[in-house]
């Protein structure tokens, strides 16, 4: 039985006290029921740590050491004792559901597909934990393109994977759309995506499919939470504004009960 998983993305927010303060606030919800991680910047990985939580970064670079200034290593994140590791939400791809940029910016936001699976890779071998996130646009679901988008970012992300590797990877649905909007996919399409998504991996990753853990991310709040936790297909939730909340943030990990 897959154990669910609820992951707190901070996003810039927070400072490092702010953000130690902010865990010793939710750690009283905390579980067996369910694994919880919370996701700060870089800057405040080692306060978060401290307080013993969970903790996972927010991306990482996919080279072990060189000349690239402002870059963060898989090793040097499991040297912290870092666990999990998103890897191509779709602000790193400059993919926005709400655009907080001047758009002559959106090059500064250059994820690739390739990039992602040398993430993964990289993660996988220093023994932390991927959140692979996919997703499509609105213009891409508006267009009937949602399932073959995510096809593509799926095959792409896990291309030379194993089976016993693709185990370890845990993948996040947002639909980018709902991403910072306030907008939220329904449930039953919710469902129908992550069941699309287990079948894909099926084809890709045979035999790990079944075991890997499908969230459902885009303005998870305490009012939706139970709901959409509650579908076989998704496992939890990558939250995004909600986990910047105690209370809200408490709700939703009591909901993944």
């Amino acid at each position: 039985m897959r154990k669910p998983l609820v992951a707190g993305n901070w996003k810039m927010n927070l400072t490092p006290s702010e953000g130690a303060r902010l865990i010793r606030e939710i750690q009283s919800a905390f579980h067996d029921a369910a694994e919880v991680v919370v996701c700060p910047s870089f800057v405040a990985l080692i306060d978060a740590l401290e307080t013993g939580a969970p903790v996972g970064a927010q991306d990482v670079f996919w080279k072990e050491s060189g000349a690239f200034t402002g870059s963060i290593s898989a090793g040097m994140l499991a040297n912290l004792g870092v666990t999990y590791c998103i890897v191509g939400h779709s602000e790193t791809r400059g993919r926005f559901g709400k655009l907080e940029v001047d758009e002559s910016c959106l090059g500064y936001f250059s994820e690739t597909d390739e990039t992602v699976r040398l993430k993964i890779v990289a993660l996988l071998a220093a023994g932390i934990a991927p959140v692979l996130c996919v997703g499509e646009t609105l213009a891409e679901r508006e267009a009937g393109n949602t399932d073959a988008v995510i096809q593509g970012q799926l095959s792409a992300a896990l291309m030379g994977i194993s089976s016993t590797d693709a185990s370890r990877i845990v993948v996040a649905y947002e639909p980018v759309w709902a991403i910072g909007t306030g907008k939220t996919c329904d449930t039953p399409e919710a469902e129908r995506v992550c069941g699309m998504i287990r079948s894909s991996l099926t084809g890709l990753v045979d035999g790990a499919a079944e075991e890997m853990r499908i969230l459902y991310g885009g303005s998870v709040k305490a009012a939706n939470a139970a709901d959409l936790f509650a579908q076989p297909n998704i496992d939890g939730g990558l939250v995004g504004g909600a986990s910047l909340i105690a209370d809200e943030f408490k709700a939703i990990i009591q909901a993944a009960k």
